[in-house]
């Protein structure tokens, strides 16, 4: 500028005026300095104007006045005329207007550009601010005339406006200080390549991908299987023929025209396979046989010792945890997000917990203020006197007495107050509201002025102040006057759930819930708003299940009022009384109470903490469990004829061995599956797995004791034609001799099996199952990940107002932070540059990175760039600063000093500090950088922020890795509170694919097992069960209900429900001794598929149906909605798809025939 070297520099100047204007340029070198070139252009210009020897070319003085100075009376310059070229000044204002503040994330221009902010600014007013003398910083008044190029007119003779050179933002200064930085300037950033656009849709030809596929592979099996009937029809056709030439002597034909063998089976014709499952089966039966004996012998033992194990287990439930808390249940302990989130809190306490209110006021009617400072400004309806009085009216009220603190408590007692967090008052506690602008105070609100500017004197009063608090902020881009909500926001600290101030925080936010909701139904209130505690989810959360227990109840009564109901024979009216089965249901029901009991006393015995989850859905799936084990058994029992001589508990013995190794079948696959399922690492899934794998074993073991020993009670009772309820009253009307089959057995034997297994209805069937089981692969492609907040709340919860009112006013999403594990040497200069975003650092720096990372918030989910403490202690150390550090003399020399003194080190220290030859600490254990999330409303929103999240922290960790003397552990990850809680939809999916496979692969293996290796008969089992998981997804697409945990544990849960479907069905199948395949199916269909029917799909159904009423959406959606798809689904796979299957693609009629009847001999 005028520096021409010692000796030749000459400058119209003395040296006071120097150091004054030193001074003058001190403050606002403070909030340049980040970019050293716009510091410099700003000192150009006032170095020119007031010490350049030919400051008469350049400028015009306007106004002076008289002054005495020791006695002596001088003229002062007080106001002149500046005349600059367009070209100076537009590359002057262009190096500094990108230049930020660190401390507040926003341009450091919006601090000098008077009413504007930085959205507004210009080169013109920009410099009308510096030379505007009522604005306080300016020492005089200054005209700034930016003249363009070439033009004369209306400048003063001898005038030349001043056409220096102006550094631009990219270029170093003449004492060689570095060019700004990316943050600061956009001409400084390196070539960035922009981050690759979504993956485009899958498709092929233009079409949808997916789509196509699963047509080709739909066209296959079509095809396929048309061509299997096809080829049947004529093998069998052509068989007919050699049986009318003699051939295949002994053949014939049944009354469907399938072939019969009448030939006897030859020993060498029996495989390995039908040996084993003859034996086993033989094994079973025989067991179970005299185990039914034994128990229907000495019923009462039976039940005490069921009774007394039972209350053994039960007596755990004194010791039972409940978990409520979100994390625990959707995060396990070892999870990435949990284990990230323990290290925040830690090292930083957790977040703290919010309180908030967002009021509006809709239908009140905006005005214009004409501000002395601004100009003109709408007022919108909301930003008005008497609301904002109001707002601290209310803001004031929340105070209670405690127990805990035994002293009435208010904010300050729980308030997060980072300035003075040991013993905070009420003005220290951060809450965010328009009040807090005007310090709480009502005088200030009131407090009005009379304030002159460029000549106009004119009174000012709280909306000046309001217009200038935003104006200056980082926020200045927005017409705050004009807002339509404002927010009010109580932050408190988020205390250990095992301190006593927990329990304060809790009483507040409830004490805060209270005054609200009161205030909310005042009739002088102004506002309409919403409002959430932090405490809110959960409180709503347990009122809505609480609320609820009535529908399951309700829900279970209807259930065992059909159970008891239905199991009777009703022979006749005279015997309805001696033929019902009111007792047996309510056994029924109470076998599965005591299972669901004892489960949950024996993990509450070893300390695994259930949920309300469990409380919901494991006595639901163990009912629908043991009501199907209930009616097989029953129904059996009421369709067999006692033989001669036969024995009352003979009889049921040699029931339970027919039917008890089909029990055993589903329980144990059950069973295993749920412990398989165990195996999950989402603590719900996982504790819920444990419960009902136990309880549905548990189920198994009482049903073969307790049950079996109420069955007997209840047959000595009906053979001695005794009333139920009313033992001693007994009928004369006896029983009939021919044993009762009801109405549901001969409907499926004469209607329903023939018309199902019909030729042409078996084709249609099985196409038709064909065509749902892929359309439901295509549509699980595109069932929607996650669980919208919402969806947890009951209808009509205040939060769900709350939600709408955040995604309509919230332009900004939630705080994340960028946290840095220890092993980074943060006091070297490598190490500083890779984390500042000032001067001189890192181009590709942690912060830098973050910052373009925000400049695509569509990807990114970025949208303000990180705060960076690393900035601000640069700032600090920065020689051209007068802050103190360190005291340089005195007693305290060496010490640290506080900010609030103004002495000033010596240049040579400064420089010692920014070496980092003194430090504050050895080792750094953990830091974080605070960036903003662009504003996320759903549930895929927040899972792509984090995922995206911790792809830029990955990035960052690898480059901050390769600056020497970092630790190869050290990590960077991204936090932020709700990441534990999203976390699991990163792998639900392959989740949701393994626990599922662990379930379905114990189906497989048992059904082969017990049905002694038969393979075949195992994979259709498990083909049916599969098909009815996918196509329950497939609905779920359809009927709008996400996949998530709630769901997974459905689907879960559906497995262990088809297996009652199913494997059945499976098992009568294959022990069926009719000749044919379709004769063997039509048995099993009749026999145990009307048996299925009424335990399983008609016991669910009912109960079902009640939940449609549940308050909770939860409730309707995940099991309303969702397990009747899965019954539904279930009964017509089980009951329609699996016996058209088995007639196509069963066990040989031959090897059935001898499993089941023949007895070669060698």
């Amino acid at each position: 500028m005028l520096d021409r070297g010692e000796g030749s520099t000459t400058a119209c100047c003395s040296i006071k005026q120097l150091k004054s204007l030193e001074m003058s340029l001190m403050l606002s070198k403070a909030v340049l300095m980040r970019c050293p070139s716009c510091a410099d252009n700003f000192a150009h210009l006032h170095c020119i104007n007031t010490c350049s020897p030919d400051q008469t070319t350049t400028i015009n003085v306007t106004r002076t006045m008289n002054i005495t100075t020791l006695g002596i009376v001088k003229e002062a310059v007080v106001g002149y005329q500046a005349y600059l070229s367009t070209s100076f000044a537009d590359k002057s204002f262009e190096s500094c207007k990108n230049v930020r503040i660190p401390a507040t994330g926003g341009y450091a221009i919006a601090t000098m550009c008077g009413r504007y902010g930085s959205a507004l600014c210009t080169a013109q007013r920009w410099y009308d601010f510096q030379g505007d003398s009522s604005n306080g910083l300016a020492p005089l008044d200054i005209d700034f005339r930016l003249i363009p190029e070439g033009v004369t007119e209306g400048i003063p003779d001898g005038v030349v406006p001043y056409a220096g050179r102006a550094l631009g933002c990219n270029e170093m200064t003449p004492t060689g200080a570095e060019v700004c930085s990316c943050q600061d300037c956009q001409a400084s950033c390196p070539v960035v390549p922009s981050p690759p656009p979504p993956a485009e849709p899958f498709t092929i030809g233009g079409v949808d991908g997916y789509l196509v596929l699963c047509v080709i592979f739909l066209c296959v099996l079509i095809l396929a299987f048309l061509l299997f009937v096809l080829s049947t029809y004529l093998l069998r056709k052509e068989e007919g023929k050699d049986s009318e030439k003699g051939k295949g002597k002994g053949k014939g034909m049944d009354k469907n025209g399938n072939n019969v063998s009448e030939r006897l089976i030859e020993p060498w014709e029996v495989t390995c396979t039908d040996k084993n499952s003859l034996a086993t089966q033989e094994f079973l039966g025989s067991g179970f046989r005299a185990w039914g004996t034994l128990v229907a012998s000495h019923p009462l033992k039976v039940l005490l010792a069921s009774a007394v194990v039972t209350a053994a287990f039960a007596t755990g439930l004194m010791h039972i945890e409940l978990t409520t808390d979100p994390v625990q249940l959707w995060s396990a302990p070892n999870s990435r997000a949990r284990m990230e989130k323990d290290f925040h809190d830690k090292h930083f306490d957790p977040f703290f917990r919010t309180n908030q209110m967002i009021l509006t006021a809709p239908g009140r009617p905006g005005h214009f203020y004409d501000s002395l400072l601004f100009g003109k400004q709408n007022f919108s309806g909301i930003i008005a006197k008497d609301l904002i009085l109001e707002l601290l009216k209310l803001q004031k009220k929340i105070q209670f007495w405690s127990n805990d603190l035994n002293r009435m408590a208010s904010l300050k007692d729980v308030c997060f107050a980072p300035l003075n967090p040991s013993n905070p008052s009420l003005t220290d506690c951060a809450v965010n509201s328009l009040p807090q602008y005007f310090q709480n105070s009502v005088d200030n609100l009131n407090a009005k002025v009379n304030m002159t500017e460029l000549g106009v004197t004119k009174e000012v009063d709280w909306r000046d102040h309001f217009i200038y608090s935003f104006v200056i902020s980082p926020l200045s881009d927005e017409g705050y006057t004009t807002a339509e909500a404002l927010i009010l926001t109580f932050s408190l600290n988020n205390y250990p759930r095992d301190n006593v101030k927990f329990k304060v925080a809790l009483e507040w936010e409830q004490r805060f819930l209270d005054i609200v909701q009161e205030y909310q139904k005042s009739p002088g209130n102004p506002f309409t708003f919403a409002y959430m505690a932090e405490r809110s989810l959960e409180d709503e959360i347990n009122r809505t299940t609480a609320e609820d227990i009535p529908i399951f109840m309700i829900s279970y009564a209807v259930i065992f009022v059909y159970i008891a109901v239905a199991l009777g024979e009703y022979t006749s009216f005279s015997r309805i009384l001696v033929d019902s089965k009111f007792l047996v249901g309510l056994g029924g029901i109470l076998v599965v109470g005591c299972s669901v009991l004892a489960s949950m006393g024996f993990y509450a015995w070893i300390g695994i903490p259930s949920s309300l989850i469990i409380l919901q859905v494991v006595p639901f799936l163990v009912l629908a469990v043991g009501a199907d084990n209930i009616f097989i058994f029953v129904l059996e029992y009421q369709r067999d004829a006692r033989r001669p001589g036969e024995k009352r508990e003979e009889r049921i013995g040699r029931v339970l061995g027919n039917v008890a190794p089909s029990m055993l079948l589903c329980s144990l696959s059950e069973s295993v599956c749920f412990f398989l399922g165990a195996l999950s690492t989402m603590p719900a899934v996982k504790s819920f797995a444990l419960y009902a794998a136990l309880a549905v074993l548990m189920d198994f073991v009482l049903q073969m004791t307790a049950f079996v020993a109420l069955l007997s009670l209840d047959a000595r009772r009906q053979d001695g034609n005794r009333c139920e309820l009313a033992c001693c009253v007994s009928v004369k009307t006896t029983a009939p001799s021919k044993p009762n089959e009801g109405f549901l057995l001969p409907a499926m034997r004469k209607y329903y099996a023939p018309v199902l297994l019909h030729p042409v209805t078996r084709v249609i069937v099985i196409v038709v199952f064909i065509f749902m089981f892929i359309s439901s692969i295509y549509l699980m492609f595109y069932v929607t990940v996650g669980l919208d907040q919402e969806l947890a709340m009951p209808q009509g919860s205040y939060m769900l107002e709350y939600f709408k009112y955040l995604y309509a006013y919230f332009e900004v999403g939630v705080p994340t932070y960028f946290v840095t594990t220890k092993g980074f040497n943060f006091t070297s200069i490598a190490g500083m540059n890779a984390t500042c975003s000032s001067v001189g650092c890192d181009p590709f720096s942690l912060t830098q990175k973050i910052q373009y990372a925000t400049e695509y918030p569509d990807l990114s989910y970025m949208a303000i760039p990180a705060n960076s403490w690393v900035d601000d202690f640069i700032d600090w150390l920065n020689p051209g600063s007068k802050c103190c550090r360190l005291y340089s003399i005195g007693p305290n020399k060496g010490k640290f000093c506080p900010a609030s003194e103004c002495e000033t080190l010596s240049s040579l220290f400064t420089i010692k500090l920014r070496k980092s030859k003194v430090t504050c600490v050895s080792v750094l254990l953990a830091t974080r950088f605070m960036a903003y999330h662009t504003a996320l409303t759903t549930s895929k929103e927040f899972t792509a922020a984090l995922k995206i999240a911790r792809e830029l922290a990955h990035n960052i960790t690898l480059s901050m890795r390769s600056i020497p003397g970092t630790s190869q552990d050290f990590e960077v990850f991204p936090y932020t509170v709700t990441y534990v809680f999203y976390e699991q939809y990163l792998t639900i999916v392959s989740e949701g694919l393994f626990n599922i496979s662990l379930c379905l692969l114990p189906t497989f293996v048992v059904c082969c097992l017990l049905l002694g290796m038969d393979l075949r008969s195992g994979a259709l089992n498990l083909l049916t069960i599969i098909m009815i998981t996918v196509d329950t997804v497939g609905v779920m697409t359809l009927w709008g209900i996400d996949y998530n945990a709630v769901a997974l544990i459905n689907l879960v849960t559906a497995v262990g429900i088809s297996v009652e479907f199913v494997s059945h069905m499976t098992r009568s199948f294959a022990m069926s001794i009719q000749p044919t395949h379709v004769e063997r199916a039509k048995e099993a269909t009749a026999t145990m598929g009307s048996a299925v029917f009424a335990g399983v799909a008609m016991t669910n159904l009912p109960g079902i149906v009640v939940l449609a009423f549940a308050k909770a959406q939860l409730i309707q959606i995940f099991f309303f909605r969702l397990n009747l798809v899965i019954t539904l689904l279930g009964m017509a796979h089980g009951l329609i798809f699996l016996p058209v299957l088995l007639s196509y693609f069963g066990e040989s009629a031959c090897v059935c025939a001898c499993v089941g009847a023949c007895q070669p001999t060698d």
